[in-house]
């Protein structure tokens, strides 16, 4: 064969398979490190109040130790090319909670939570394992996406059925366990916003009426997810959960503007919510006062009635300064009742400081970007909007959550993510950060050249 034939037959090749780094080695780097802080904050406790390293400091370490690597395997088993900061983020925000709520409990002898928000979290890891192990494909999701919808709805209306606990029917409590079923209706909405939206991009684009800067769909297409939309809130707002509402709300109209790619979406969605907010803060009682707290946060003091929550919440993040009063030498109990749930944040103010305020909300911010990164990788439009409607999930709750403890918008009672004490939160958790893992993995499959499609 002549020079020239061999360079065509050289050109006509095709070119060798890539294939991709797995990366797992720096996931279980980053997992060892994220183990060994939390350890060490858990030791930082039992040295500040009592001098000594706490008792249980190897059972702790050992336990979420275990928890962390049972994922690592399954992630290494069924989900090789993830992202690799997902899970080492989870176990890092999910240890600290633990030392936070365990340092809390130092203060209420009588009220005991590390040892059931333990319980939750081994729940909630043994959930992350399931959904990556057995979930191979997230597009198998959106076949169920009615089912999903339904689900959602009847978790939602089973509060209703339950006496109110501190002015909201969000709870179902039966023979000392409670759950809290609208951490779960999340993500079932979120699968079902992601479907029909992915199904309905191009009539929800370039169908319908426009109208001043926002192209108005027909009602046949925006009209079911509109429907299903209200209703949820709508029960929400029965049971007087308003931080819950606007998260949902918050996830709509992301989700929309992701599918439509029209900006008007957002200022309309910002419109509703304003107008939305002002109606709920005059008419409905439990609200308005907690508005006013917002407004005048020193008016109890200023009427002689010592301070409130919100108060002591400011109070708290003010001693801490910079570099805080460190773990465990706080005072963020005078909170009051809700300090390990709805104000965890405040202790992590006050004994960490603003540079670990900044460190946590930096964590956030990473579990949030990588969900967005995964999103955007995909190639299919119903995976895309799940990503992104997992993450903004994780963004508008940190947002609602850290901006009512601090003074900037009215709390809502509602729970840090992987932080605050809550079961059916963390368990949540865990389950977004599988399904973006999942997801993670597929997108990097599309991309290397010796996988298995």
């Amino acid at each position: 064969m002549t020079n020239a034939g061999t360079a065509v037959a050289e050109a006509d090749a095709p070119a060798p398979a890539v294939r991709l780094p797995r990366r797992r080695g720096i996931e279980l780097a980053l997992i060892v490190l994220a183990v060994l802080l939390c350890v060490y904050g858990y030791c930082a406790v039992g040295l500040a109040r009592n001098g000594t390293v706490p008792s249980g400091a190897a059972g702790y370490g050992a336990g979420l130790g275990v928890l962390a690597l049972l994922a690592h395997f399954a992630v290494r088993l069924r989900a090789p090319y993830a992202d690799p900061l997902l899970l080492p983020i989870g176990v890092l925000l999910n240890g600290l909670g633990l030392v936070l709520i365990y340092r809390l409990d130092l203060e209420t002898p009588g009220d005991r939570a590390a040892p059931t928000q333990l319980v939750w979290s081994t729940l909630g890891v043994a959930l992350f394992i399931l959904v990556v192990l057995m979930l191979r494909d997230h597009r198998w999701l959106q076949r169920y996406s009615y089912v999903c919808v339904a689900a959602a709805l009847v978790l939602l209306l089973l509060p209703i059925l339950f006496p109110a606990v501190n002015g909201a029917r969000i709870w179902i409590r039966i023979a000392g366990f409670s759950i809290q079923p609208g951490e779960f209706a999340k993500v079932l909405l979120a699968v079902f916003f992601a479907a029909y939206l992915a199904a309905s991009r191009s009539a929800l684009a370039y169908t319908g009426r426009r109208v001043w800067f926002v192209q108005l769909p027909t009602g046949r297409v925006l009209g079911p997810i509109l429907a299903i939309w209200l209703l949820s809130v709508g029960v929400l707002v029965l049971e007087r959960d308003l931080g819950t509402s606007l998260l949902f709300f918050g996830l709509f109209v992301v989700l929309l503007y992701v599918a439509t790619g029209r900006t008007g979406w957002i200022a309309v969605g910002l419109l509703l919510a304003s107008l939305g907010a002002v109606a709920v803060g005059w008419l409905e009682p439990h609200v308005h006062g907690r508005v006013e707290d917002w407004l005048h946060p020193l008016g109890s003091i200023e009427a002689g009635l010592g301070p409130n929550q919100l108060a002591q919440s400011l109070f708290a993040f003010a001693a801490g300064g910079v570099l805080g009063t460190g773990l465990g030498l706080g005072h963020s109990v005078l909170i009051g009742f809700a300090v390990k749930s709805d104000f965890i944040l405040a202790t992590a103010g006050e004994e960490l400081g603003l540079a670990g305020l900044c460190a946590i909300f930096l964590l956030y911010g990473l579990l949030v970007e990588r969900g967005y990164r995964a999103g955007l990788a995909l190639r299919d439009p119903f995976g895309r909007l799940l990503a992104v409607g997992l993450a903004s999930i994780v963004a508008l709750q940190v947002f609602v959550i850290a901006g009512g403890v601090t003074g900037l918008i009215p709390l809502t009672g509602m729970a840090m993510p992987f932080l605050a004490q809550g079961g059916s939160s963390v368990v949540t958790n865990w389950a977004i950060v599988a399904l973006l893992i999942r997801i993670s993995d597929r997108a990097r499959r599309q991309y290397d050249g010796a996988s298995a499609p």
